[in-house]
């Protein structure tokens, strides 16, 4: 049985995180998946936004953030402000205003700098499962279940894969880079 179906979901996985944190990654105008990737401290532990509130984009430069319960609204706007995001909550009591100021050059570099870092995450992602996947058919070969030329041509296969994930990770960077740099 080949390695080679794990290693892609593997990979397919770390595409997939990747494409959730560009969607956090704002453009200029407000998005409720800015926020998805906010952790608030409630209830003892550390949760996503979406757990404790609903969040809307009623305008094209203000998220809205309903906490279900207020008790943990300082929480929540202690979470945004101490994201990487660089946006600065009002609570008013009942709902939490989030401002999306106008992206700066500096700003959009900023941006740019932690896409490329999280690109850089999701290459590392997939060079774990192609590890996890040679690893796999080393342990095939060892066991005698494939000779050393099927091994081979297997590890040849899984490189392959990874290449092909690799161009995955650049092409969506280069896409939401542009994005990002669109005034």
């Amino acid at each position: 049985m080949s390695s080679l179906p794990s290693a892609r979901q593997n990979m397919e996985k770390g595409i997939e995180t990747l494409r959730r944190e560009f969607s956090g990654v704002r453009t200029g105008k407000a998005s409720p998946t800015l926020l998805e990737s906010v952790r608030v401290e409630a209830y003892g532990s550390h949760v996503p936004l979406s757990q404790v509130a609903s969040v809307s984009a009623p305008e094209a430069r203000l998220l809205i953030v309903q906490p279900w319960d207020r008790a943990v609204m300082g929480a929540i706007e202690k979470g945004i402000r101490e994201s990487d995001l660089g946006l600065n909550p009002a609570n008013d009591g009942k709902i939490i205003r989030v401002p999306i100021p106008a992206l700066t050059e500096e700003r959009r570099r900023e941006y740019v700098k932690l896409l490329h870092k999280m690109a850089e995450d999701a290459r590392v992602a997939v060079r774990q499962a192609r590890k996890e996947g040679n690893d796999a058919v080393k342990a095939r070969q060892k066991e005698g279940e494939i000779s050393d030329d099927e091994a081979r041509r297997e590890q040849d296969e899984v490189q392959k894969l990874t290449n092909q994930y690799v161009e995955r990770v650049d092409e969506l960077l280069k896409h939401k880079e542009a994005e990002v740099m669109e005034v």
